[in-house]
């Protein structure tokens, strides 16, 4: 730091460019604007070696880009508020020179010491530094803007997403109408989920928009560093972005895709959970590329006048909640019952506490046991099945039937003993340990007890029987929950307990 001393205000830079040659010294300079060199530390260090003086530089608000701090206050303030362009500070020992980069809207102050004052050359020197350093910080600043810009496109795809995510499709054709105008013009989707390296995510993010040329909405996934989510409007009957996809995940090595069936706009999430349980065929298949198998599901096979009723008289004590607080539950605990509450959480945009909230609140107005993963399979059978026909009319009239009902007909024990009929060639019995592991909660160590057995091995056996009945177990989801149906549908584990609204619960109507 100097002492101010004696200020010399100069209205403008002054220098002598006219009258005197550059040397090498101009060479090097604009060496700095190569775009490999391109550093304004280097820049100031290269002004302070080249005419042996002392140089730092400072934004607008006074933070230090490069060098020491040489002056505080005086006509550095005038410099930095664009009031004049540039300054000399004389003292005994130091001769100061001040400039204003960007003037007259300052971008920065570069401040040069020297003990010996400034020549014609010392002089040309620093005003081509000045205009070199201006352009660096302009393109700072310019990057600075775009990686802004970068981060708020981000922000609205996954509001998108999150909108798509509960099924308010109103809202998400309204965000995204700005940006993507009628790229959600449509009421059906395919959602792919793209796995690759973490380190190379943008890269690939970046290769999928430019092959899917608008078609699409690409996020990157919040909860898993390694996921893309891509939602591909079916446009015209087709899935325009869905071949190029795939097409770059074959330029990608290491890279795997996974997509759902078609599914209507409004069902989002349920084709991200099919996306992702393609996703893991996907890392077996020889090009890195699954679609979800259409498969026959049991809600299938059922009585759709029956299932329905059944499933509007299940999830009737939430009909007297204000119908987006109804939503907003209804979505929560779908996505929920699929994946864990912190990824919920991600993935909806809000805390995880907020995710449990929601969910116990459901838990409460059930009156059912979330822990318990047959009642889980219910109330997520009773969600899939509103949520496939939400503002359908109703079906005709039908007598009340309840799940055992639902399930002990002829097609659905003919599916189930079909299911789990292929685990009896194991030796390990592995029928037997996936059986008692649903009904422990999908808890190991519990299981592990009633069995007499490791907890490892009950793990193992339930691995091992993933690939026997096609379904993923230990991840959760749907391909749990059919495994479950299937379950009960033979007697092989108790029918879940589910009842009307607590009397003491205080969304229920009994006591008001």
């Amino acid at each position: 730091m100097i002492d101010l001393g004696r200020a010399v205000v100069l209205g403008s830079r002054t220098g002598g460019t006219r009258d005197s040659a550059p040397g090498d010294w101009a060479d090097e300079l604009l060496g700095h604007l190569r775009p490999a060199a391109r550093d304004i530390g280097a820049v100031t260090a290269w002004l302070a070696g080249t005419i042996e003086a002392e140089v730092s530089l400072q934004d607008a608000a006074g933070t230090l880009l490069a060098g020491p701090r040489l002056i505080t206050d005086g006509p550095v303030t005038d410099v930095a508020t664009g009031r004049i362009a540039s300054a000399a500070v004389h003292t005994p020992s130091r001769h100061v020179r001040l400039a204003g980069l960007g003037h007259p809207v300052t971008k920065g102050v570069l401040a040069v010491a020297s003990r010996r004052s400034f020549d014609r050359r010392a002089t040309d020197i620093v005003d081509r530094t000045v205009w070199v350093l201006e352009l660096l910080l302009r393109e700072r600043e310019t990057i600075s803007a775009v990686r802004r810009l970068d981060r708020a496109t981000d922000d609205l795809r996954l509001a998108i997403l999150q909108l798509l995510m509960v099924g308010d499709t109103i809202a998400a054709r309204r965000v995204a109408a700005g940006l993507w105008p009628g790229l959600f013009d449509t009421d059906s989707a395919r959602v792919y989920v793209l796995e690759g390296h973490a380190t190379r995510r943008d890269d690939l993010a970046e290769d999928c928009q430019e092959a899917a040329d608008g078609h699409a909405l690409i996020v990157r996934c919040p909860a898993v560093d390694e996921h893309l989510i891509v939602v591909a409007p079916i446009e015209r009957g087709h899935d325009v972005a869905g071949p190029q996809l795939c097409s770059v995940v074959g330029g990608h090595p290491g890279t795997f895709i996974g997509g759902s069936v078609r599914q209507d706009l409004a069902q989002t999430a349920t084709a991200y959970g099919q996306a992702v349980s393609a996703l893991a065929v996907a890392r077996f298949h020889p090009d890195r590329a699954a679609v979800y198998a259409e498969r026959t599901h049991p809600e299938r096979l059922m009585d759709p006048s029956a299932l329905r009723g059944w499933a509007d008289r299940l999830l009737s004590p939430l009909d007297d909640l204000p119908h987006h607080t109804r939503a907003e539950l209804l979505a929560t605990t779908r996505l929920g019952f699929s994946f864990t509450a912190v990824k919920t959480a991600i993935i909806l945009g809000v805390s995880r506490n907020t995710v449990r909230a929601r969910m116990e609140r459901v838990e409460g107005l059930l009156a059912a046991d979330f822990s318990d993963l047959s009642t889980r399979a219910a109330v997520q059978l009773a969600l899939n099945t509103q949520a496939a026909v939400p503002d359908g009319p109703r079906p005709p009239a039908a007598p009340p039937a309840g799940l055992t009902q639902l399930l002990r007909t002829r097609p659905l024990l003919a599916w189930a003993d079909s299911l789990l009929g292929r685990l009896d060639a194991d030796t390990r019995d592995l029928r037997r340990t996936v059986r008692a592991w649903i009904a422990a909660g999908g808890n190991a160590e519990r299981t592990a007890q009633a069995l007499g057995i490791h907890a490892q091995t009950v793990r193992d056996h339930v691995r091992g029987a993933e690939p026997v009945l096609e379904r993923e177990l230990l991840a959760g989801g749907s391909d749990l929950y059919e495994v479950v149906l299937a379950h009960l549908a033979l007697g092989d584990i108790e029918e879940p307990a589910l009842g009307r609204a607590k009397r003491d619960h205080p969304d229920s109507t009994v006591h008001k």
